[in-house]
This record gives structure tokens, sequence and C-alpha cells, in this order.
């Protein structure tokens, strides 16, 4: 009784405060909670007709889908590989950012430059796609650069060697300003007296950035890779679609879980492969973050997530 009168109390001395939370619930609730019955589909040979419900129970049949397909290797190794690309200098960048940004003084500029930076990120990638072909296509303004000193024709769009390297320089390009925002926080956060004291007994910016910046930063970064690990097998189908398409000569690079279960659903027109593909990736990520985060909770008990 004594605990629902103190959630109640609660509720009436922060009542703004979780008014301010009813959109965000419904939200979540609408669109990523009554959605997941759904995930029968996954288990069913699905029928529009017969519906969620009335459609045939399979099992595991459509899983073997996916583990069946002579290629499944590749796609999983260019899942992980590029999502470990991403992450890794996505997080290394956006610190590095977050410290330039917490360097500049003049709070004018600070901001100009700051969303000068955050501005690519509300680009679509449809957008960025185009511009990429004016620049590394055949008649590209890079490619014709490269001719004219001398080299070869790199013939980007039909190597596929070269498009980890692209893919990672557009994720850099589109992300990392937005990514400095929690760092940015962070250290404006910090107290500013330990850097008071820092200079007082001599400490140089370098420093401080090593010995007092940078530790502080530490459980953020961790937390937030924590997060990203949980879809690291989930590739960035909206980016790596846009950009590369239906060009099968990259596929060996850049062909992902999420663009293979695409073009699988669109010739087969199975609704319950894509489904079991999508609930295994879930899955995945789910034991990733448990296992990641029971290793981050012996290391670094301050950064685990629970």
């Amino acid at each position: 009784m004594n605990k629902v009168k103190s959630i109640f109390a609660e509720l009436h001395k922060n009542k703004v405060l979780y008014l301010m939370m009813v959109p965000t619930i419904i939200w979540v609730t609408v669109f990523c909670y009554v959605p997941m019955y759904g995930v029968l589909i996954a288990f069913k040979d699905f029928s529009y007709k017969k519906g969620i419900w009335g459609s045939t129970f399979v099992g595991l049949k459509n899983f073997e889908f996916l583990f069946h397909y002579k290629g499944v290797g590749r796609i999983f190794f260019n899942t992980i590989f590029l999502n470990v690309l991403f992450i890794a200098t996505g997080t290394i960048l956006s610190i590095f950012f977050a410290l330039i940004f917490a360097e500049i003084t003049n709070k004018v500029y600070s901001r100009v430059v700051q969303t000068i930076a955050i501005f690519p990120h509300f680009v679509s990638w449809t957008v960025v796609a185009m511009f990429l072909g004016g620049i590394i296509g055949g008649s590209g303004r890079f490619t014709h650069w490269i001719i004219e000193h001398g080299g070869n024709d790199p013939q980007f769009y039909n190597n596929a060697l070269w498009w980890p390297l692209i893919l990672v320089v557009l994720k850099i390009w589109q992300g990392v300003g937005y990514g400095t925002i929690v760092y940015v926080a962070v250290i404006t956060g910090l107290d500013k007296e330990i850097y008071e004291a820092a200079k007082v007994d001599g400490a140089s910016r370098l420093q401080i950035i090593l010995k007092i910046t940078l530790p502080q930063l530490k459980v953020t970064a961790i937390m937030l890779t924590l997060m990203s690990i949980g879809k690291i097998f989930n590739g960035d189908f909206g980016m790596i679609y846009a950009i590369v398409g239906e060009n099968s000569q990259l596929y060996a690079t850049t062909d992902v879980i999420d663009t293979f279960v695409y073009r699988a659903l669109r010739e087969l027109n199975n609704l319950g492969m894509s489904t079991a593909t999508s609930f295994f990736q879930s899955i995945v990520g789910l034991v990733m973050v448990f296992v990641t985060n029971a290793i981050t909770k012996k290391i670094e008990p301050d950064a685990a997530i629970f």
C-alpha cells in the first residue's frame, strides 16, 4: 500500500515531466510493441488471404532459406565487418571532434561549426548517391582528376574492393557530426574546477585532454558501443541499397543480410522467410548485447547497461 502511495506521490510531484513522456510512450507502444506479434510470420507459411493466425504453421522451415544459401558466409561477414568499421571509426572520430568542439571558446563560431557538422545527418542517402555518382562515376569529377594526372580509371562502380572504404567515408561524413552531440554534452557537464586545478598545477592542454577529459568520456563511449553492438547483425539497408542498388559487381564486399533479404522477398514474395531472417538478426543482437554487457560489467562496471 505504501508503495502505491509513493508511486502516486511521485506522479503528482513530477506530473509535467511524465506528461511530456506520454507522446513517446504512445509512439513506442504503437510502432515498436504492438507489431511484435508479427514475429509469428517467421514460423508460418504466410498467406495474405488467411492472415497471420490463419496461415499454416511450418516451424523452423523459413529459417532454412537463409542458412541454405551458398553465399550466406559472405553476407554474414560483410554485415559484421562493415558494422565493426562503422562503430570503430564513428566512435573514435565522434570523440575526436567533440574534443575539438569543446576547445572552441567563441560560442557563435562553435554553434555554426556544430550545425554544419550535424547537417549531413539529415541528408537523404538517395541524394548522397546522386552526388557520389557525379564524383566517382565514370564521368565523375574525381575520376577525371585521376585520369588527367596520369592514373588509370579506377572504375569504382565495377570494383568491389573500393567499397568498404567508400562506405566508411560516407558513414563518417553522415554520422560523426551527429554522434558528437552526446560527447559534447558530457564534456560540457564536467566539473570546471578540475580543469582549473589542472591548469594551476601546470598541466598542458594535451595532458588535460588525456588525463581528465578522455577518462570521463570512457563510460559514455562504452555504453554507446554496447548499444551499437546490438545492431551489429543489421546492415544499413537505406544507405547500402541507395548507393549500391542492384550492382551485382559490388556484392562481394557490400551485400549484407538486409539487402539480400530484400532481393529475395521481391523475387520470391515470401514474407515468412524475410521475417525469419529479421527475427534471427534480433536474437543475435540480443545475445551480443548480453555477452558484451557481461564482459563490460567485469572490466568497467559503471559502463554496463544493466
